[in-house]
């Protein structure tokens, strides 16, 4: 999610110093004693992870917002536990009238929360008047223990009514349009660290799911198109007969198609002309599913290859209101995007068959969709654009408990959108986030990145999960180089995508794959604190030109970028990584190889915090 509106370890080839292990916590530790992870960074020889496939059966209402379904789910226990209840989570009950939540709800959007009509595991039915529903966490105790590698079908009927306002991810976006997301019944992840994921969901921290394959049916009335993760099954059935042609013509072109003008979005032909038609979509090994529809929508489409070693392709759509004019270029930048993910960074083929970019009331991703609210400014609607397609890698592709460990996703959408966004158009210079962290550190709410998300709130929230890892991300890429750092991060992407990586598998895998440990540098970055301070101590002439000594005054570990200007008004720019401070100087002299007077020496640029800038400029005499 984007929030631009808001405010132990190997030892592979030693740098100067020795490097001490990673602090480790215990309950972390125990992980590794139970063979599950490997201090290697790989999963280890006793990783497990459960699983859930979904059969969802549901109708929506534009006119009513009335949800109503079934949800068949088949529960694999792949745990070494014998397994005496299931954790299941209610996310729509974060509208429930008494649930906690973060943020207040108009009272107009408060509801009795999710109805749960009927349910039955393994055949056996349920007292849903008994049933213990605490806001959005259910407990459902069972009968007879699910033993380790045993299956569990659950049958859950139910109902609510979806949000019109209060948008929080989910709701109507406007007559006619809605975004539909968490809407059915799920089974909470057990995992081999917290067992059942029993934090509930107050609408600030994200999610946290099993991968699993997700069929859905889903029954709008006639003229309202459905987006959603998954491939459509049906278009010929629930498309008349140009349209379906369109959309099976984006999926083979480069150029972009208007499967719907702004002008037939009038028209009441698109669909089927049945009274309701059901949309069928399926998507395999995925975390989450959701859909979004709308009668009045304009849909653009492209697709890429996206993989040259097999010529896959990858469906780009923009959905949106005609009214919103800042949307028609959006087309481009998805496009762009998925090629920029594919072919420079991460440089890892796009891993799903579309992606669809919905005008919608928020700044939200989930698998293959996201919904993303109107934008004053084309700077907007760029790296907004760009930030929440690529959360495709973290947290869909690597299934990350982002209701813990925010920063191991939204860190990565953070650089994504720095590194992207300058693709896209080069005039983009994305400071997001830098000079409210260079405010705040070292202050009382500035906590280390590793703090649980779930401790944390408001600027420290945002600075832990956004800018912060963005940068240390960003930095270790700048040390290590784009070849040898993509060789690392793809070495975490194959060792752990379709698993559930938790920090150390991160820093571990990075170690790993880079052939040298960055212990250093996760220390001072991601767990100790401090604040991002250099200083221009000195400026002095050589026989070679001139030395500038920088100075660290802070503790954290930052680039040095120097800006010098000579007496005819030329300058030059001057680069150093972060390697100048693993052996722990505290200064560093740059030379400056050259003939002519230097006038004035600037520090710092845009991607570069400092907590004191007063003293980063020097002015010759």
């Amino acid at each position: 999610m984007h929030l631009r509106f808001l405010l132990a370890s190997l030892l592979f080839s030693l740098p100067a110093l020795a490097q001490p292990p990673l602090p480790v916590p215990r309950n972390l530790q125990a992980t590794y004693a139970k063979g599950t992870r490997a201090e290697t960074g790989q999963p280890g020889p006793k990783y497990w992870q459960n699983s859930a496939d979904y059969d969802l059966q549901v109708s929506f209402d534009p006119a009513t917002r009335r949800i109503a379904g079934t949800a068949a789910i088949l529960y694999s226990n792949n745990s070494p536990d014998s397994l005496r209840e299931i954790w299941f989570k209610l996310y729509p009950n974060l509208y429930q009238k008494g649930a906690p939540r973060e943020r207040a709800i108009r009272p107009e959007d408060l509801s009795e929360g999710i109805r749960i009509e009927q349910l039955t595991i393994n055949n056996q039915a349920f007292d849903v008047a008994q049933l213990a529903i605490n806001a959005t966490n259910l407990t459902v105790p069972l009968r007879r223990a699910l033993a380790p590698g045993q299956r569990a079908t659950v049958q859950v009927t139910y109902s609510y009514t979806l949000n019109q306002g209060s948008h929080q991810r989910t709701g109507e976006v406007a007559p006619g349009a809605a975004f539909v997301a968490y809407f059915f019944p799920r089974i909470a992840v057990y995992d081999d660290i917290d067992g059942w994921n029993k934090f509930p969901y107050n609408g600030s921290q994200e999610f946290y799911n099993d991968f699993g394959t997700f069929r859905a049916a889903i029954t709008v009335p006639r003229n309202f198109v459905v987006w959603a993760t998954g491939d459509l099954k049906n278009a010929e059935q629930v498309l008349t007969k140009k349209y379906a042609q369109r959309l099976s013509d984006a999926e083979r072109k480069d150029a972009v198609v208007s499967i719907i003008s702004a002008v037939e979005a009038q028209a009441q032909n698109i669909t089927a002309p049945n009274a309701t038609n059901t949309w069928r979509f399926e998507a395999q090994n995925v975390t989450d599913f959701a859909f979004a529809t709308a009668d009045h929508y304009v849909w653009q489409a492209t697709s890429l290859v996206v993989d040259p070693a097999t010529r896959r392709r990858t469906r780009v759509d923009a959905v949106y209101n005609p009214v919103h004019q800042d949307f028609e270029e959006v087309i481009q930048f998805a496009r762009k995007t998925v090629y920029a993910m594919s072919y420079t960074f991460p440089k890892w083929p796009f891993p799903y068959a579309h992606e669809t970019v919905f005008d919608g009331l928020d700044q939200m991703e989930y698998p293959m969709m996201v919904n993303d609210n109107p934008t004053e400014t084309r700077f907007d609607a760029i790296t907004l654009t760009d930030h929440e397609i690529f959360h495709t890698m973290f947290p869909f592709y690597l299934g990350i408990n982002e209701t813990k460990y925010g920063w191991m996703d939204e860190g990565w959408a953070t650089i994504g959108e720095w590194v992207i966004s300058s693709l896209i158009d080069p005039a983009v210079d994305d400071d997001y986030g830098i000079k409210p962290y260079a405010q705040a550190a070292a202050t009382e709410l500035d906590v280390p990145i590793v703090t649980l998300t779930t401790q944390q709130n408001g600027a420290a929230l945002f600075l832990n999960s956004y800018p912060k890892p963005g940068l240390g991300y960003l930095y270790v890429r700048d040390l290590l180089g784009d070849e040898l750092f993509t060789k690392a991060l793809h070495t975490y992407i194959r060792q752990w995508n379709g698993k559930h990586p938790m920090p150390y598998d991160f820093f571990n895998s990075m170690n790993a794959g880079a052939g040298r440990n960055l212990n250093w540098f996760w220390q001072r970055w991601f767990f100790d604190g401090g604040y991002p301070d250099l200083a221009i101590a000195s400026v002095t002439k050589t026989a070679a030109g001139y030395d500038v000594l920088v100075q660290a005054k802070g503790r954290k570990p930052v680039p040095v970028d120097l800006t010098v200007t000579f007496a005819d008004n030329s300058t030059q720019k001057i680069h150093r990584s972060i390697s100048v401070w693993e052996t722990g100087a505290t200064s560093v002299t740059v030379p400056v190889a050259t003939k002519q007077p230097v006038t004035r020496v600037t520090l710092g640029s845009t991607l570069v915090p400092d907590s004191f800038p007063a003293d980063n400029v020097w002015e010759g005499k």
